[in-house]
C-alpha cells in the first residue's frame, strides 16, 4: 500500500502520527533549551572545587549508580571530600554491602562524612558505617541492625482455589521457601544459620568501623530502632547535626580553610530524553523496585513502610 493511499484510507490515524511527531520535535527542542540554561556544562563542573554530595535515598535495591558516583568523585581532584547523604530504611544485603565497601575504599583516599536524614536504618546505617564520621539529627530514626528473610505461605489460599504445585528437585532443600507448603524444621534451621552469619557481618562492620566493643554492639543489634541521639550514646554516630554540619565537618577533615559553606558538587545529571525516561538507569531502578520478587536477604527496616 502506498503512503498516499494509506493517508487516504486512514486520515485520522495519519493525522495523529503527524501530531505526535510535531509534539516530540517541540518537546526535544524545549528540553534542550531549558537544560542549556539551567544545567552547568561538564567544563564548569570540573572547574569547581569543593565537597561532593552522593545521595542514598529510598530502598536500596541496586548499588551501581552510587558506586559510579563515589568512584567519579574519588578520582576528581576538584572534589576534596564527600558527604554521603543517607535517607533510607535499608534494602538488600548485597547492594548495602557493596556500597559500604566502596565508601570505605573512597574514605581511604579522601574524607567521607555520612549525613543521616530522617531515616537511616538497617542498610541505611550499614552504608554509613564506611564513612570516617557519621552525623545524625537527634531525631533521626536509625538502628534496626538485623537481617530479614520473608516468605509467603499461600497454602491455604491454594487449597481454596484448587491450585496444586508439583515439584521435581535435585535435593530436599532445593525448593526451600516454597509458598505452596509449610517450611520444615530443617529448612528453618538452615535459614536461621544463614541469617546469623549475615547478621554477624553487620555487627562486625559496626565493631571495626566505629571501634565499639562487640558485646556492646550485640546488645543493641537485635533489630530495635533508636534515635540519632541514642546512636551517639551507643557510639555508632560521631556527632549530632544536620546536613550543613556534615558539610562543614567534611571541609574540616579535608583541610579546607574558612568558615563559609564550601562549594557543593553534585553528580552530573544526564540530559533528559524520552528514550532515557523509558530505558535509563532511573527507570531501571524503578523497575527493580516494582518487580523484585521472591525472598531476598535484606538489611531493611520494614516498620511502617510495609
Amino acid at each position: 500500500m502506498s503512503e498516499r493511499l494509506f493517508r487516504h484510507r486512514h486520515p485520522v490515524f495519519s493525522g495523529l502520527l503527524v501530531l505526535a511527531a510535531i509534539m516530540l520535535f517541540f518537546w526535544g527542542g524545549i528540553t534542550f533549551f531549558v537544560s542549556s540554561l539551567t544545567s552547568p556544562s561538564q567544563a564548569e563542573i570540573f572547574a569547581r572545587q569543593g565537597i561532593g554530595v552522593v545521595d542514598v535515598k529510598g530502598v536500596i535495591v541496586e548499588s551501581e549508580e552510587t558506586i559510579e558516583q563515589l568512584v567519579s568523585f574519588r578520582e576528581n581532584e576538584k572534589v576534596q571530600a564527600i558527604v554521603l547523604r543517607v535517607d533510607s530504611p535499608g534494602g538488600t544485603v548485597g547492594a548495602s554491602q557493596e556500597i559500604y565497601e566502596e565508601v570505605r575504599r573512597t574514605n581511604a583516599i579522601k574524607p567521607v562524612v555520612a549525613s543521616m536524614g530522617s531515616v537511616a536504618a538497617s542498610g541505611g546505617l550499614y552504608v554509613s558505617l564506611g564513612a570516617a564520621q557519621i552525623v545524625a539529627n537527634a531525631g533521626t530514626l536509625t538502628g534496626s541492625m538485623g537481617v530479614i528473610f520473608k516468605f509467603a505461605n499461600l497454602e491455604g489460599l491454594f487449597e481454596k482455589i484448587g491450585y496444586k504445585s508439583e515439584v521435581v528437585k535435585s535435593g530436599k532443600l532445593k525448593d526451600i521457601g516454597s509458598s505452596s507448603r509449610p517450611m520444615t524444621e530443617e529448612e528453618r534451621q538452615m535459614l536461621q544459620g544463614l541469617i546469623d552469619i549475615v547478621h554477624g557481618q553487620f555487627v562486625q562492620a559496626a565493631v571495626e568501623s566505629r571501634a565499639v566493643p562487640e558485646e556492646k554492639v550485640r546488645r543493641i543489634a537485635d533489630g530495635r530502632i533508636f534515635s540519632g541521639q541514642q546512636a551517639k550514646e551507643y557510639g555508632l554516630v560521631d556527632q549530632l547535626g544536620n546536613f550543613t554540619d556534615a558539610v562543614l565537618l567534611a571541609a574540616e577533615l579535608a583541610g579546607i580553610d574558612g568558615e563559609k559553606m564550601p562549594q557543593l558538587i553534585y553528580p552530573e545529571e544526564e540530559e533528559f530524553t524520552i528514550f532515557r525516561l523509558l530505558t535509563g538507569k532511573k527507570s531501571q531502578s524503578l523497575f527493580h523496585q516494582t518487580t523484585v520478587s521472591g525472598p531476598v536477604l535484606a538489611y531493611e527496616w520494614t516498620g511502617i513502610f510495609r
